[in-house]
């Protein structure tokens, strides 16, 4: 049977926007699609929430493709060796607490699996501002990442959400954005963001699941992002905290739906 050209483009148009049209209220947004909010994504999805994950880049992610210093494999402590059960993902024992895994396996497991379970995922995105109201944050403001790189004056469009959550990592972007247009403080000391510390990994895993929290009225930190917020430490190679971050985050969430 012949193929036509125009068949298939109105297909991923038709399909595309059946996915867009769906998700412009969801319960949860997550912006990053680090380990940390796959894993959050993957969780609330199975709750039976409606969340939705906009990531910047084409591919998702984040930095646990490359491992430490692009050896791509990744190490877990045993806190967090039941999520990689869940998922399936193969690990072996190094030595007592410490396990590693396939970076490659991980990560593309991961997405894979949240997927699968409900998540919706848009690549290619940047969240560009929030949405505000008198009691918080209520929604982004999204557009291309293209359009971002390129620096042309296209105006976004706008996405409503229960709740969002920031696992934007290093770069805490729509904390960021919290801090400088909507009125209000950080629930942190300073009422701003704290600042990433330099690396303590031991110190850095603990911080990262005390540190994931509500920060703002509707917005929440994971992930190294929740470190980067409250002033914790980088820990490197290591994903037990990420992804026991993504954990506690969703089942926070999942409570207050």
């Amino acid at each position: 049977m012949a193929l036509d050209e125009i068949i298939i483009t109105k297909a991923i148009i038709d399909r595309y926007y059946e996915k867009l049209i769906n998700n412009l209220e969801t319960d949860v947004a997550i912006v990053g699609g680090g380990p940390s909010g796959l894993v959050a994504g993957y969780y609330l999805a199975k709750a039976g929430k409606k969340v939705v994950m906009y990531e910047r880049k084409l591919s998702i992610g984040g930095g646990m493709w490359g491992g430490g210093m692009m050896f791509n494999e990744i190490v877990v402590q045993k806190d967090a060796i039941h999520i990689l059960e869940e998922f399936g993902i193969r690990f072996r024992e190094f030595q007592e607490n410490y396990y590693t895994a396939d970076a490659v396996e991980a990560i593309s497991t991961l997405t894979s699996k949240a997927v699968q379970a409900g998540l919706t995922i848009f690549n290619c995105v940047s969240v560009e501002d929030v949405m505000m109201r008198p009691e918080g944050i209520t929604g982004l403001v999204i557009n291309w990442s293209p359009v971002e790189m390129a620096g042309l004056h296209i105006d976004p469009l706008t996405v409503r959400s229960k709740f969002v959550v920031d696992a934007t990592g290093h770069a805490t972007e729509v904390v960021k954005v919290a801090v400088r247009k909507v009125p209000g403080k950080l629930m942190t000391p300073s009422g701003k963001i704290e600042g990433e510390k330099s690396m303590w990994a031991d110190h850095a895993e603990n911080l990262t699941i005390e540190n994931t929290r509500e920060v703002f009225p509707g917005l929440y930190v994971v992930g190294m992002a929740a470190n980067a917020t409250a002033g914790g430490p980088r820990m490197g190679p290591i994903f037990g905290g990420m992804l026991l971050s993504g954990e506690k985050v969703a089942g926070e969430l999942a409570g207050r739906l």
